[in-house]
């Protein structure tokens, strides 16, 4: 069975930096695809950054030019550099993994860890 662990969740400083990790552990963990989404009370789970198997990343403009995801796919392991860090991105964070479907390649994700807490105060 697959897991996944997130780590790194923390209270920072607005304009401060943070770096989250994600943890994947079991058999096949050849993800074509991995993402960070984040949840605020209130709110729908967003997706922040996905980086597809080749190390393709994507972002939501709120947090271009800040944030870099990145994985490590011998070590089985997701970052996300968190940087300039605004109130607004204070949320739960979200390690996922799926792969896309069909011939418009929707990404599917399927697999989720517990999520760790992100708080950034004024």
């Amino acid at each position: 069975q697959v897991h996944l662990v997130e780590s790194g969740g923390a209270l920072v400083q607005a304009g401060g930096s943070l770096t989250l990790s994600c943890a994947a552990s079991g058999n096949d963990l050849s993800f074509e695809l991995m993402a960070w989404f984040r949840q605020s009370p209130g709110t729908r789970r967003e997706v922040v950054a996905d980086i597809t198997y080749n190390g393709k990343a994507t972002y939501t403009d709120s947090v271009k030019e800040r944030f870099t995801i990145s994985r490590d796919n011998a070590k089985k392991t997701m970052e996300l550099q968190m940087t300039e860090l605004k109130r607004e991105d204070s949320g739960v964070y979200y390690c996922a993994a799926g792969q896309f479907f069909g011939h418009d390649r929707i990404p599917k994700y399927d697999l989720w860890g517990q999520g760790t807490q992100v708080t950034v105060s004024a």
